[in-house]
């Protein structure tokens, strides 16, 4: 089969399509031929080394197709099946062994593309929005990088669960973006002081949850854009890791902060089908929109990189491998 190899750390370019060999499922896995892959910022800093994998690797974690062969332990899927799959290695590829117990079933009015873009960034959003501080009526949610896949999801989600909602993003565009997703304010952080912006928007209240997947250069601006007994989730680290605070530091308002992780909020099947059923849902009433902005061939994954690497993009991009 077909697959992107990476060889060596490095810019784009490290992205090498080549033919590779892809085995028979063991006992408890499923071969997915693929039809979509998701592409998110991690791999990104796999590829230039930032966060190490083993050379050489197939890059990606995320994609949706059909199942082509089960192992012999198998009984949650047949041949045939429509699934997607998420924090599972090799989706830059044409097939990929999946472990049994990680697939979800794709419903049949999805595209493959829409099952490639959700699982990520859909149960994603579920857990930062009902884990540490689930927003209510009223609640001032302030999310950044509000125009990106993550971003707009974020945006319709708080909304939804009725919730006044500051984006941050870098453009007009993104920020018309994320108007139409609901934003109520938006915040242009390459021109304004988010966090006095923020301040000035709530009339000094400040927002009682920020959602925070860019870390260095906003984490200290959320400790003074957060309300009283505020909570900040950090999720990610688009412009570098975030740097270090005193913990005394959080006390003058009562502040809670926490890191998440998608993998440690998926530890059982039931607790990702839980995660997955309900972005479905969302998606299948329509308050919940993905929005795709580019769909890139296989072979052309360093492009879909630079697009991602350099703020180019406006929602999600995936990999059509077929």
């Amino acid at each position: 089969m077909k697959a992107i190899v990476v060889s060596q750390y490095g810019g784009p370019e490290v992205l090498q399509l080549q033919d590779v060999e892809v085995g028979k499922p063991e006992k408890d896995q499923v071969r997915v031929r693929l039809e979509a892959t998701g592409v998110n910022f991690v791999e990104i800093y796999q590829r230039r080394g930032t966060y190490s994998k083993k050379l050489p690797y197939i890059p990606g974690s995320e994609a949706a197709g059909v199942v082509e062969a089960i192992g012999e332990e198998v009984s949650l899927f047949k041949v045939g099946d429509r699934v997607a799959y998420v924090h599972q290695s090799g989706a830059y590829a044409e097939s990929s062994l999946v472990a049994e117990d990680s697939l979800i079933p794709l419903p049949p009015d999805f595209s493959f593309e829409q099952g490639a873009a959700f699982p990520l960034q859909g149960m994603t959003a579920h857990y930062l929005l009902h884990e540490f501080r689930k927003p209510k009526p009223g609640d001032v949610v302030l999310i950044h990088a509000a125009a990106g896949g993550m971003g707009l999801l974020l945006v319709q989600w708080a909304r939804h669960l009725g919730a006044r909602v500051i984006g941050t993003v870098s453009t007009e565009a993104k920020a018309q973006a994320a108007r139409e997703a609901g934003a109520t304010d938006i915040i242009l952080y390459t021109k304004q002081n988010f966090a006095e912006e923020t301040q000035r928007l709530t009339s000094g209240h400040g927002a009682d949850l920020i959602i925070d997947g860019v870390g260095k250069t906003t984490f200290a601006g959320n400790l003074d854009a957060a309300a009283r007994r505020g909570n900040i989730v950090i999720y990610g680290a688009a412009s570098g890791p975030a740097d270090p605070i005193l913990p005394n530091a959080l006390m003058a308002r009562s502040l809670t902060v926490s890191g998440g992780s998608l993998y440690n909020y998926i530890l059982t099947r039931n607790e990702m089908l839980t995660r997955a059923e309900a972005v479905i849902k969302g998606i299948q009433e329509g308050w919940l929109k993905l929005k795709i902005d580019k769909v890139i061939p296989l072979a052309q994954a360093a492009e879909a990189h630079r697009l991602l690497e350099n703020r180019q993009v406006i929602g999600k991009v995936v990999l059509k491998i077929r």
